[in-house]
């Protein structure tokens, strides 16, 4: 689209919103999309032989106007839509599945789910998500919608295939690349408040801003995403996290008040604190900002979900770990470690998968452990015990430790990554050397108990411990003789010191 007609076309939304006039279907000076996919031409038909109107909404028709894959397969039916999913559902040899109280069908076929909702009004209680749904019209339908850019349709009768209606400009709102509510934001918002964070996956997703008064009516009512479930909430969470660049919804979460009700762990990040101390300024960074780029740095490398999620909190223990020494500065001493311990909280907490703790706490209790590897002076031993501390994290760790990097000094910043790339070398070395990506002392429980007697107890993981740090420390090679003779020789004092500690 020319400037000169976005320029136009800017002018009269103008108009539009200071008068509150919503144009009518009738009204709308038609354009044509097309429309090819050999399946969506098929359920046209279907709907030309009974007679119903059809529109394809939302989605699919925002992402025309973008050049992206259409993947989104909404229908707006004009009549009744759970008969017409059953319709569709036998020629396609499928089943609907049907949700009654909303008018409400899906049709799963072959790779594809067709989404059929009938034309509708939706009547919301302050209290509840869940609507009072009565028939309406198509623009009662598109009115109900989240974003002038989802709330634009394509007819699918032969006679008017593929008009564009377009009643709310979101055509031109995506040539601006702005996101706004087809009704009052605070009202679009209230009805359902998973919208105000939808809204921020949209910016994150698509490179789009939000509109000022979608984030001031967002404020207001930030409260109201309490009645929405956790798992609607972490779904949208983490398609924001998958985003190319996450930290435009994170950050829009912040603005809009979500962020305290989401993520108070992030909130308690944010912020610069400054000690004077004999005319000298002490700052420490705004830790929540710098999280927000080591997510996107790494999110520029990495599609892995987890990995970006460690980044995202990998200090998130710095809020209370944070003391000023004088005349030093800033200190978070420990934050690696209690950062790691709150990551359970986090995940059960937001209902994210429990079979991930493990990974994310491993990357962000070790983070800062490369960096104390740089010396040259550093032992093997300090190598090894990293090696076999990261396992198969190994190359994750680093991947988060590179992006861990965001200070504006190239020089600094050059001389990290040389750092980085030198320790990342010395501990694959050592790993590969010693086979300690999945380490563990090469005599097995069952040999130790039956060499010593003993049932099963701690006092076989106290020994097993005593011949992996002999390793770990190079006292012995990581093979199975040498350790046989290191223990043989010495399971008796093992022994003894295990029953003294009650490991008996």
């Amino acid at each position: 689209m020319k400037q000169k007609e976005i320029s136009e076309i800017r002018q009269k939304k103008n108009r539009i919103s200071r008068n509150h006039i919503v144009v009518s279907v009738t009204e709308v000076k038609y354009k044509k999309i097309p429309i090819n996919e050999p399946i969506i031409l098929q359920i046209a038909e279907i709907a030309d032989s009974l007679g119903l109107k059809l529109y394809i909404v939302g989605g699919y028709v925002r992402d025309h106007f973008l050049n992206r894959p259409r993947t989104d397969f909404d229908f707006t039916v004009i009549g009744d839509s759970i008969a017409f999913a059953k319709k569709v559902a036998k020629q396609f040899k499928s089943k609907a599945v049907i949700f009654e109280n909303f008018r409400t069908a899906m049709v799963p076929v072959g790779d594809f789910k067709f989404e059929f909702v009938g034309t509708r009004k939706e009547v919301y209680t302050p209290e509840s998500r869940k609507p009072k749904v009565s028939e309406g019209t198509l623009e009662d339908d598109l009115m109900r919608r989240d974003f002038t850019v989802n709330a634009m349709a394509a007819s699918l009768n032969q006679d008017t295939f593929g008009n564009l209606i377009d009643l709310f400009n979101g055509e031109m709102d995506l040539h601006l690349s702005v996101l706004k509510t087809p009704l009052e934001p605070g009202t679009t918002f209230s009805d359902d408040p998973l919208r105000m964070m939808r809204s921020a996956r949209f910016a994150a997703q698509l490179g789009f801003s939000l509109d000022h008064l979608c984030v001031e009516a967002a404020k207001k009512i930030s409260e109201r995403i309490s009645i929405i479930s956790q798992e609607r909430i972490t779904d949208e969470f983490l398609k924001i996290i998958n985003s190319p660049k996450p930290s435009v919804g994170i950050e829009l979460l912040y603005d809009m008040g979500l962020l305290n009700y989401i993520f108070p762990e992030l909130v308690q990040l944010v912020g610069i604190e400054t000690v004077v101390e004999q005319g000298r300024e002490f700052q420490h960074k705004d830790v929540f900002r710098h999280s927000l780029k080591v997510l996107d740095k790494l999110a520029e490398i990495s599609d892995n979900t987890w990995l970006r999620f460690a980044a995202l909190i990998h200090d998130v223990a710095k809020s209370i770990t944070k003391q000023f020494i004088p005349g030093t500065g800033w200190s978070f001493h420990g934050h690696e470690e209690l950062g790691a311990r709150r990551v359970d909280k986090i995940f059960r907490r937001m209902k994210l998968p429990l079979d991930k703790i493990e990974y994310v706490e491993k990357l962000v209790r070790l983070h800062q452990r490369p960096m104390v590897l740089v010396s040259d002076g550093v032992t093997d031993s300090a190598v090894r015990r990293l090696a076999v501390q990261a396992g198969e994290e190994l190359e994750d760790l680093f991947r988060l430790c590179i992006c861990d990097i965001t200070t504006n000094n190239p020089k600094l910043s050059q001389r990290y990554l040389n750092n980085y790339e030198k320790v990342k070398k010395k501990v694959m070395d050592v790993q590969e050397k010693d086979r300690l990506r999945e380490f563990q002392s090469p005599v097995r429980g069952e040999e130790i108990m039956e060499i010593c007697n003993i049932k099963p107890s701690r006092a076989v993981g106290y020994i097993k411990t005593q011949i992996e740090e002999a390793i770990l420390d190079g006292i012995i090679p990581n093979e199975y003789e040498e350790a046989k003779q290191y223990f043989t020789e010495n399971y008796k004092k093992w022994l003894e010191e295990a029953e003294n500690e009650g490991f008996l």
